[in-house]
């Protein structure tokens, strides 16, 4: 039952043919007989106080999210739920508070599983960097799921839940959604409330779904979305209705393919797969055609100069004195971000590193915004290889960075991308690609995502468990 949509859980539950118990019984045998080989959680619920949560929802029959069970990234705080980052140092913190996205759900009706393993803080493309070990793929249990959200990745995957709430600051949604065949929402920078969450880097932090398709995603859109009082960078820009969006024909649209990013460096099977997606959408009636993005490079560079700088300030509090433990604590990773960030705001070389590279992020906005004049959607890679094997990026910090090369100017521009399944390679690893919208075009790329996925089945596909 848990591999049907959402709309299709929800009409069942609202015959009566299905009760949400049921499916809450699936999702923890599932969990029973996976999570401990993919270690996709961190903290699982106990089944008792699941079960609380629904009878207190019963009120909620008539929202598409009602009795559907989720997972959250465990940097989002819940409250009477271990929080944890993924770090030693919050290893037994409970909050006295929640994040609106968790209250959002919980007005909805939705059922919080568990919490999702994650690299420690957000720092890392692979969840291998943290203190609860690390995730693994469950395409392959040799490769890594991807990260930062690696664990919400393969949790749904492996149908442990639902959906998953991602946060995502240079690609931490969409990195392992194409690398676990799930589809990702990275959203407009100020879409959906920050308030709550654990930041990495706060001008690039961006909540966002996580699940099977972009109908699913629309729908948990719709009800996490919206201004939040206690969030000033969220956006009062209005909620359109995402599922009703995605019944608009998308003839009169315009795909731009960034020529730069489908050279050197691109793995050849992941070329291959977006130029047949391409195929697809034409037959749907998208116009595609070619522009010039030439930004990788100066996006990388930039994204981790100001990303470990406001990092830095950010993890400045947790001094063990408040609460939490020591800095000691702090994985490698970490101590090489918070070094870095420190170094570049320190005084003699603000002006010659951090200004320098938020110059460069007005240069990416500019060169976003006329490749926006030639089309109405990006098309990029997401990830420049497949998987990769445990160790080959926790161990090299350069090639860490640059499983992150065709994601990072996203989130420094502010724009939303859809990460979806595109196919797979010889050797049956997952492939994806990215649509890319302007500000607050969510339903653009939801809408675009949903036409290919109705005419594709790659989504449809699960692993051998």
């Amino acid at each position: 039952m848990i591999e049907k949509s959402i709309i299709e859980l929800h009409e069942l539950i609202k015959s009566g043919l299905l009760k949400p118990e049921t499916l809450i019984d699936e999702v923890y045998e599932n969990i029973a007989k996976y999570n401990d080989k993919y270690n996709a959680y961190i903290t699982i619920r106990d089944k008792k106080d699941v079960l609380a949560d629904l009878a207190m929802a019963s009120d909620k029959k008539t929202s598409l999210l009602y009795g559907i069970p989720y997972s959250m990234k465990d940097a989002y705080l819940t409250k009477d739920v271990r929080t944890t980052a993924a770090s030693a140092i919050l290893e037994d913190f409970i909050p006295p508070y929640s994040a609106t996205v968790y209250k959002k759900l919980q007005s909805a009706g939705a059922l919080l599983i568990g919490k999702a393993n994650l690299d420690a803080w957000g720092h890392g493309a692979s969840t291998e960097n943290n203190d609860f070990g690390p995730t693994k793929n469950p395409w392959d249990d040799s490769r890594v799921a991807g990260g930062s959200s690696g664990g919400s990745a393969a949790a749904i995957a492996s149908s442990m839940c639902k959906f998953s709430i991602g946060e995502d600051t240079g690609g931490s949604i969409r990195n392992p959604s194409a690398w676990t065949n799930t589809t990702g929402l990275k959203v407009t920078y100020g879409r959906v409330s920050r308030y709550g969450a654990i930041a990495y880097a706060s001008s690039f932090d961006t909540i966002g779904p996580m699940g099977g398709s972009a109908q699913d995603l629309a729908i948990i859109l719709e009800t996490i979305a919206g201004v939040d009082p206690y969030d000033a960078t969220s956006s009062p820009e209005p909620v359109p209705n995402y599922l009703q969006g995605q019944t608009l024909k998308v003839g009169n649209l315009t795909i731009g393919m960034p020529k730069e990013m489908y050279s050197h460096g691109l793995d050849p099977e992941i070329k291959s797969s977006i130029e047949e997606a391409t195929v697809e959408f034409k037959k749907i009636g998208v116009k595609v055609v070619d522009v010039s993005l030439p930004i990788a490079e100066i996006a990388l560079a930039a994204y981790y100069l100001i990303a470990p700088s406001e990092s830095s300030s950010n993890l400045a509090r947790y001094d063990g004195m408040r609460y939490g433990k020591g800095r000691e604590l702090f994985t490698t990773e970490n101590i090489r971000r918070i070094m870095i960030g420190t170094y570049a705001l320190s005084s003699g070389y603000y002006d010659a590193y951090y200004r320098k590279a938020q110059k460069v992020r007005t240069l990416l906005i500019q060169k976003y915004e006329d490749a926006f004049k030639k089309c109405d959607v990006l098309l990029m890679p997401v990830n420049p290889g497949m998987p990769p094997k445990f160790g080959q990026l926790v161990n090299d910090p350069i090639q860490n960075m640059l499983a992150d090369i065709y994601t990072t100017s996203i989130n420094q521009v502010g724009v939303p991308s859809l990460a979806l399944p595109a196919g797979f390679s010889k050797s049956g690893l997952p492939i994806g690609m990215q649509l890319v919208g302007q500000k607050f075009a969510e339903s653009t790329i939801l809408n675009l995502g949903h036409k290919y996925q109705s005419v594709t089945h790659w989504h449809t596909r699960k692993p051998k468990l």
